[in-house]
C-alpha cells in the first residue's frame, strides 16, 4: 500500500489529468467554429484569434527618418498583446523630404475578415516601406472585423475612409488632417490591398465609379481573396482551401455564397464599373486561390477592356 505522502500527490496527479482531459473535451464540444490558423468561435461568444493580434509598437517601427502618424480609427482598439521576437529587418532608406504633390495610396489589410489590422506589425512595416520606397503617402484603413461586425460592415467602413480621405481634397483647410491637404496630390490616388483586403479594394474602386466627387488612376491587388463554387483551386490542398471557404461563410452568413458577386467578381455584373484606369493583379504560384486571381483579370479585360504587360 502507498503512504499517504507518496499517495497523495499521485492520486492528485490522476485527478488533474482526468480534470484537463474532461475539460478539453467540453470545451471542443462548446465551439460553435473553427477556421484554424484564423479564428475559433465558441457557443458562449468567446473569440480566439491566432493570428494579427500584436499591435506595432514605437520599437517595432523601422527607423525611417520620420514617425509615422496614427490617426484613422474606425473602431476602438481594446487590448495590445505583447509583441513577438523577430529578427530586426534592414531598415529602407530613409525617404526624400515630403513636397506637395506626392501621390496617395490607400491600403486595404488582409486577414480573412477576421484578424490582422492597420496597426499590427506585419502591415505597419510593410506600409512604412512601401511609403519610404514609393515615395509616396499612405492612408492604412482600419476596418471592422467579423464575427463582432459581419460583412458587409469591413466594406462600408474601407468606403467611409475612402471618403474622409477625399475630404481633404476640398481646399479652405476641409479634412482633419493638415499632412493630407499639405501633401497629398487627389489627382495621383491608388488603391492597394491583399487577400481579403483586395477583394476590398475592388469592391472600393466599383464604388468608385459611380461617384462623380472621388477619382482614383489606379488599383494593385496582391493575392486577391475571390472564391466561386465551382472548383478552380490550384494545388490538392483540400484543408486550406475549405478553410479559406468557411472564413466567407462564416463571415457573411447573409451572403448567397461562394458565387455572390463580393467574392466572385467574375459573377458580378458591375464589374465594368471599376473606377480607375489601371489595375495590376499579383497571383503566387503555391496560392490556392491564384487561378481565382487569373479569372478575375480575364472578366476584367471581358468588360473593360486592356492588355497584361
Amino acid at each position: 500500500m502507498l503512504s499517504a505522502k507518496v499517495s497523495s500527490p499521485f492520486f492528485l496527479i490522476i485527478f488533474l489529468l482526468f480534470r484537463c482531459s474532461f475539460s478539453l473535451t467540453n470545451s471542443t464540444s462548446d465551439i460553435l467554429y473553427d477556421i484554424y490558423p484564423f479564428i475559433r468561435v465558441f457557443k458562449n461568444g468567446t473569440i480566439q484569434r491566432f493570428i494579427g493580434q500584436d499591435f506595432a509598437l514605437q520599437d517595432l517601427i523601422p527607423q525611417l527618418g520620420f514617425t509615422p502618424k496614427m490617426s484613422l480609427y474606425l473602431h476602438q482598439i481594446t487590448s495590445i498583446s505583447q509583441p513577438e521576437s523577430t529578427c530586426p529587418e534592414p531598415p529602407p532608406p530613409p525617404p526624400p523630404p515630403l513636397h506637395p504633390q506626392t501621390p496617395l495610396l490607400v491600403y486595404f489589410h488582409g486577414g480573412g475578415f477576421f484578424t490582422e489590422s492597420a496597426f499590427s506589425p506585419t502591415y505597419h512595416r510593410h506600409l512604412n516601406s512601401l511609403v519610404a520606397r514609393a515615395r509616396v503617402i499612405a492612408v492604412s484603413v482600419n476596418y471592422r472585423l467579423a464575427p463582432e461586425h459581419l460583412l458587409p460592415i469591413a466594406y462600408q467602413d474601407s468606403w467611409l475612409a475612402l471618403k474622409w480621405t477625399f475630404s481633404h481634397s476640398r481646399g479652405n483647410n476641409a479634412g482633419q488632417e493638415p499632412w493630407l491637404r499639405k501633401y497629398a496630390d487627389f489627382r495621383r490616388v491608388y488603391l492597394g490591398g491583399d487577400s481579403a483586403g483586395g477583394n476590398i479594394a475592388n469592391q472600393i474602386a466599383i464604388r468608385v465609379g459611380l461617384d462623380p466627387e472621388i477619382k482614383v488612376n489606379g488599383m494593385f491587388l496582391n493575392c486577391p481573396y475571390f472564391l466561386g463554387k465551382k472548383n478552380e483551386s490550384a494545388g490538392n490542398n483540400g484543408y486550406a482551401e475549405t478553410q479559406l471557404e468557411k472564413l466567407w461563410l462564416y463571415a457573411y452568413p447573409n451572403s448567397s455564397g461562394l458565387d455572390d458577386p463580393l467574392v466572385n467578381p467574375v459573377m458580378d455584373p458591375t464589374l465594368k464599373r471599376v473606377g480607375c484606369k489601371r489595375v495590376l493583379v499579383y497571383v503566387a504560384e503555391k496560392d490556392v486561390l491564384r487561378v481565382r486571381g487569373w479569372r478575375y483579370k480575364e472578366a476584367l479585360e471581358r468588360e473593360v477592356g486592356g492588355k497584361e504587360k
